[in-house]
């Protein structure tokens, strides 16, 4: 299911006739505030502020090189995955609809429709409503786009794959975990590259289900509770990502609301860049475990800055949400 390197650079070849790389920074007042070198690499930079555009970019170009593109696709998201998909489906002139819960980021939402999304709400989390899009997908006929895909790892390995080659020196990189795409991408990367970083996976602590998986062995579900780190609120891990962490992560932490909005505060004042709740957890991680960090080079990734203006306020202030 990992792609190999010659796909990575296949994939890096569909997604810069949209965007180029996105930058790797080592940010100096991070690092000073970590106490180690701490590289940040700006996914919060590519046109719908997160790298799941990466993956739709190159999902449909799959289909269009095997001419399978349906006559219209559904899809389930708290907003980034959306709208990569959202962005994806306009460039080949399809119909686009996606679920999201209620209660759903009103910025992601419009984000989506901008994009020429039409957007359903159903259920009060992602995984009621990733079902609801699995059951329209089959009384309509609309092609189901996952959240967890080969051709998604593929184009999501690509920002990896740009951050390894840029910071070869890094010893670790913190990934946080949603569905899966983004720490597989990141280990489908260091495997084809030959690098030695550890890969560590960040859980939110509102959403343990891979954390308690990987210590159970297999697919455990688990309440959802993090309002703050929705790009991370999966009640069910993925069994396919979970068979490759299992085999190559080096280890979860689990990062509270409080942790994460610190982290995007931290990342406000050192860098001035916005990170919404799952785009500061890796950040957040590191910070939990900086003392076994130092003299090492750490990377971590800015996925996505898609938090909501009056959210962002809150936690600027002081807040967890």
């Amino acid at each position: 299911m990992l792609p190999t390197l010659s796909e990575i650079e296949a994939a890096a070849d569909v997604i810069y006739r949209a965007f180029p790389p996105t930058p790797q920074y080592r940010w100096a007042t991070l690092s000073q505030r970590l106490g180690t070198d701490c590289w940040v690499k700006h996914e919060n930079h590519t046109p719908v502020g997160a790298f799941k555009i990466r993956g739709g970019l190159t999902f449909f170009d799959d289909l269009q090189r095997a001419g399978q593109l349906p006559r219209a696709v559904i899809s389930a998201t708290r907003g980034n995955h959306g709208q990569s998909v959202a962005w994806a489906a306009r460039a080949h002139g399809l119909p686009c609809s996606i679920v999201v819960p209620h209660g759903n980021s009103a910025e992601k939402n419009a984000a989506m429709r901008s994009l020429g999304a039409t957007l359903i709400e159903h259920g009060e989390d992602f995984q009621a409503s990733r079902e609801h899009a699995t059951a329209l997908a089959a009384d309509t006929g609309a092609l189901m786009v996952p959240s967890f895909h080969p051709s998604l790892l593929r184009g999501v390995a690509t920002y990896w794959w740009e951050f390894l080659r840029a910071a070869p020196g890094l010893d670790v990189i913190y990934v946080p975990i949603g569905l899966g795409s983004g720490v597989c991408s990141a280990i489908a990367a260091k495997l084809a590259l030959g690098h030695r970083t550890r890969v560590v996976g960040v859980v939110s602590g509102g959403a343990t289900t891979y954390a308690d998986s990987l210590a159970a062995g297999h697919v455990v579900p688990t309440a959802v509770n993090t309002v703050l780190a929705d790009g991370m609120a999966v009640r069910v891990a993925d069994a396919d990502a979970l068979a490759i962490l299992q085999q190559h992560l080096d280890h979860v932490v689990v990062v509270s609301d409080e942790a994460v909005a610190q982290a995007m505060r931290d990342l406000f004042t050192d860098t001035h860049n916005v990170a919404e709740g799952a785009g500061a957890a890796a950040f957040a991680a590191a910070w939990q475990e900086r003392a076994a960090l130092r003299g090492q080079q750490v990377g971590v990734t800015l996925c996505g800055g898609n938090v909501d203006a009056e959210v962002f306020a809150r936690v600027l202030m002081g807040a967890a949400t």
